[in-house]
């Protein structure tokens, strides 16, 4: 995927070069070495890479997943030797549960006290022994007015779920297990945690019934899928929804009103990681206020850190898709961390449906 060279805004520029300026004069300048992230594709700011560079000399790379479950499948396999991983918070409940994490006392890390209270936990990693937040966001839908009948859709599921005879076999629908079960189980007012294999079936017929007017399943893309108009609905995370808006304004991002998944991606160590203590000294670098908006600025996403928003550029803080209208609070759908019985059932409807 093409990189996104988003430009320093004036501020930010001054907060990243003084934080550079300091750690070289104090004589806290770390020693050179190397850093190996793992991460979704164009979803790390290079201007980051190379700032960290210059402020410790320490190099850092990034590999790109397609989907949290290649990110589980290639760590369980003792594959990558990666200093970083960036899971969402149903992945890292998982990762914690199966032992595949360092405990790196995140809480106790120096930079801790800048993170927002409500993300200072999370599901599964309940005092942030674990892991740091990186961005969050929720999962709706895309659409460009001027593809679609009558310019408008409705903010509900049903856009994708029984979309309109016009624009059947040309939706885009994300590769996310859980992204996909939840928004099905919002519009069937099914709990997305069931238990009941009866329900499952219902969801598992829904999306049965969707698939012929599914033009792809992919989460690769997205920004540059709607920009070039390959699709004109496209589900996705507002995030690539406003990278979208800044190349076609008219873009409308929906917030489904049957339920929208709010989410946190976060920072995370694997046991195995060979360049321990710089990732840890990585991660706390990234909860400063100045990096944190930095990420923000490139990605679209809202970060978790105190002070970062005096570096936003203002088109981030304008913009609905990212800066949620509080009329669309009761929309948003916070993780749940779903039994062993109801996570093999998504799971199953997964596997069938893509099958």
């Amino acid at each position: 995927m093409k990189k996104n060279n988003t430009k320093y805004t004036s501020v930010s520029r001054l907060a990243l070069t003084v934080g550079f300026l300091s750690a070289v004069f104090s004589g806290n300048a770390l020693a050179a070495g190397e850093l190996h992230l793992y991460n979704w594709s164009n979803y790390f700011p290079p201007s980051l890479l190379e700032l960290y560079e210059k402020e410790t000399g320490t190099k850092v790379s990034v590999d790109n997943y397609a989907s949290e479950d290649d990110l589980l499948a290639k760590l369980q396999a003792g594959g990558g030797g990666y200093d970083i991983v960036f899971p969402g918070t149903s992945t890292l409940g998982i990762m914690v549960e199966k032992g595949m994490l360092e405990n790196i006392a995140v809480n106790k890390m120096e930079n801790f006290d800048k993170l927002l209270g409500s993300f200072k936990t999370i599901a599964g990693d309940e005092n942030r022994d674990f892991s740091a937040p990186y961005m969050w966001g929720t999962t709706g839908f895309s659409y460009d007015p001027a593809s679609v009948p009558g310019n408008k859709l409705e903010e509900s599921w049903k856009e994708l779920f029984e979309p309109k005879a016009e624009l059947k076999g040309n939706i885009a629908m994300l590769n996310e297990m859980s992204d996909v079960w939840n928004a099905a189980a919002y519009y069937t007012g099914i709990d997305k945690c069931t238990e009941s294999p009866e329900e499952a079936q219902k969801i598992l017929d829904l999306l049965l019934a969707q698939k012929p007017d599914v033009k792809l399943y992919s989460s690769e893309g997205t920004i540059d899928r709607m920009i070039a108009g390959e699709v004109p609905v496209h589900m996705q995370w507002n995030g690539a929804a406003h990278r979208v808006k800044a190349k076609k304004p008219d873009v409308v991002y929906v917030y489904p009103k049957e339920g929208t998944s709010f989410w946190v991606d976060n920072m995370a160590i694997p046991k195995d990681a060979p360049n321990m203590e710089e990732a840890k000294k990585f991660i706390n670098w990234m909860m400063r206020p100045d990096v944190a908006a930095e990420a923000s600025n490139y990605t679209g996403y809202s970060n978790a850190v105190k002070g970062s928003g005096e570096f936003l550029k203002e088109e981030l803080k304008a913009d609905p898709a990212v800066n949620t209208p509080e009329s669309y609070g009761e929309r948003l759908r916070a993780f749940k961390t779903c039994s062993p019985k109801s996570k093999d059932l998504r799971e199953k409807v997964w596997t069938k449906l893509k099958s």
